[in-house]
């Protein structure tokens, strides 16, 4: 039986961008839990990627994001 996760939005912030997309949750998961168990790079889906003074650098449908450069993540898109 498969395990079934849930797309939750996320804001990420990073020292130079600012990234908003999903990440996929087991229900019921916190996205502190994520990343506590998270490898290398988290995987964000619909990513829209922007410069953190403001200006889009691009949109994709699929992004790794090294954590060691994360250093805030927030549940919501704002």
């Amino acid at each position: 039986m498969a395990v079934e996760e849930s797309k939750t939005k996320v804001t990420i912030l990073t020292g130079t961008y600012r990234i908003k997309g999903s990440i996929d949750l087991l229900p019921g998961a916190r996205v502190t839990d994520y990343m506590s168990e998270a490898k290398e790079f988290i995987a964000v889906t619909d990513a829209e990627v922007w410069e953190v003074i403001g200006r889009q650098v691009f949109t994709a449908p699929f992004v790794n994001v090294n954590r060691d450069h994360i250093q805030i993540i927030t549940p919501g898109s704002h």
